[in-house]
């Protein structure tokens, strides 16, 4: 019979292990399909000749159509299935993705971007919520934490990935067309699977034991019970409160600088390194940027580690905004020399993915499941509201004549902006230091 002072440590590891890998990998192909364009466009624009503005405009039409399904899609994993609403979204992004391997015009360019993410609408915010179903409180940033190193992950990945195909030809198809074939093709692999392999909630886990399952339940249960205001709380109350607002105009401000940032990257360090007279072909290119996205891993775990180790969400948050706009800022310094720019770069790509596993915890901190399904919801349109400004905007900016270091500027003020709203977010009593167990 296990010692009972050991079933919260056995019980999370064993969720972990069933539910992140898999979880893992979906966030990965996720994001590169999202992000895969960028890489791409190295070669795409001049074959389809479509101008920063095309191109500005085609990426951020992606966030036009994900905020379309937004709310409802993580409505439907707190009230419905996960995995058959998972299952049905790789399988249509994954499709949409192969699809932009046959843009020939602008508007079809804008078409397929836009139905890619009415595809891929409701992931994110329904993998948030569908880990207050499995993980309790203190060890959810952590859980957050072993999805969300996907980010980098998957664009390191990516740059590595696309620089190889950049350069085949199979079949008459050019390399650029490749990226988006053999990038979307595990998507629909995966949706199929995933009916197969993942759980909606914990009692209709077999790879659990009574006891775990039991457990479990009412561990989670108890910390819905726990949460103030829990029987009062109201759907519709969620969309009237502060703090959702400040989050919601926080990640607002960051993402206009963050997914700019990672769309952008490649576009950014071609010109820097043309204009110090340095290599500046595609694949040199993508190599230098993938160094950049590495760094991020190192962010996303340190974030992760120091939440957990501290019961602080707010803070990890506000400096991974904060010296992810500083050292963008230190890379527009004129006169320096590419090590010197490059340093910094990876500093930026380092904070830039030291916040969002902290950020997407405190949602989940002071709400109901269900308000908090839909505040997280709404806060995640504001964020995909970011990114198709965002993009449109660097876009327009870049045509108007404006330079790799202006742009890069300004995207270091939108997360210095983001910060300023996170830190007025007023929370409860962190979590106590060390209260995680390990896993």
């Amino acid at each position: 019979m296990p010692d009972d002072a050991d079933l919260p440590r056995r019980v999370t590891r064993k969720v972990a292990l069933r539910t992140l890998p898999l979880l893992f990998a979906l966030y990965v192909v996720a994001y590169l399909d999202r992000a895969n364009v960028g890489f791409a466009k190295l070669r795409m624009s001049d074959a389809l000749g479509f101008d920063e503005a095309v191109f500005g405009l085609g990426v951020g039409l992606f966030f036009v159509g994900y905020l379309v399904l937004e709310i409802p899609g993580a409505l439907l994993v707190e009230r419905w299935s996960a995995r058959k609403w998972f299952a049905r979204i790789l399988v249509t992004w994954g499709f949409c993705s192969m699809g932009m391997a046959y843009v020939t015009t602008p508007t079809e360019f804008y078409v397929l971007r836009f139905l890619l993410g009415l595809a891929e609408a409701g992931f994110f915010p329904g993998v948030i919520v569908y880990f207050t179903h499995w993980f309790p409180r203190a060890e959810r940033a952590r859980a957050l934490t072993g999805m969300l190193v996907g980010i980098p992950i998957s664009l390191a990945l990516g740059a590595v990935v696309s620089r190889w195909l950049l350069d085949q030809g199979w079949l008459g198809y050019a390399g650029w067309q490749w990226v988006f074939l053999a990038e979307g093709a595990p998507a629909v692999l995966l949706g199929i699977a995933v009916p197969f392999l993942l759980t909606d909630r914990p009692r209709q886990a077999k790879w659990l034991t009574a006891e775990e399952r039991d457990w479990l339940e009412a561990t989670l249960a108890a910390e819905r019970e726990a949460t103030p205001a829990a029987n009062a709380m109201r759907v519709r109350d969620a969309l009237k409160l502060r703090t959702v607002w400040l989050l919601a105009l926080g990640i607002f401000c960051t993402n206009l600088g963050g997914y700019a940032f990672v769309f952008w990257l490649p576009t950014a360090v071609k010109g820097l390194l043309a204009g110090l007279g340095q290599d500046a072909a595609d694949t040199t290119v993508l190599g230098w940027t993938c160094v950049v996205y590495l760094c991020g891993i190192a962010g996303v775990v340190t974030s992760g580690f120091v939440s957990d180790l501290t019961g602080n969400r707010k803070w990890p948050t506000t400096i991974g905004q904060l010296g992810t706009g500083l050292f963008l800022a230190l890379s527009t310094v004129p006169d320096q020399s590419w090590s010197a720019v490059f340093a910094w770069l990876c500093c930026a790509g380092f904070f830039a993915h030291f916040w969002y596993t902290p950020f997407w915890v405190l949602p989940t901190l002071s709400l109901t499941a269900s308000a908090a399904a839909v505040a997280i919801g709404f806060i995640n349109m504001w964020a995909n509201l970011a990114g198709f400004a965002g993009s449109w905007a660097v876009g327009e900016l870049r045509v108007a004549g404006l330079g790799d270091r202006g742009c890069l500027l300004i995207l270091a003020c939108t997360f210095a902006a983001g910060a300023a709203f996170v830190a007025a977010v007023p929370v409860q009593r962190p979590d106590p230091p060390g209260s995680a167990d390990e896993w």
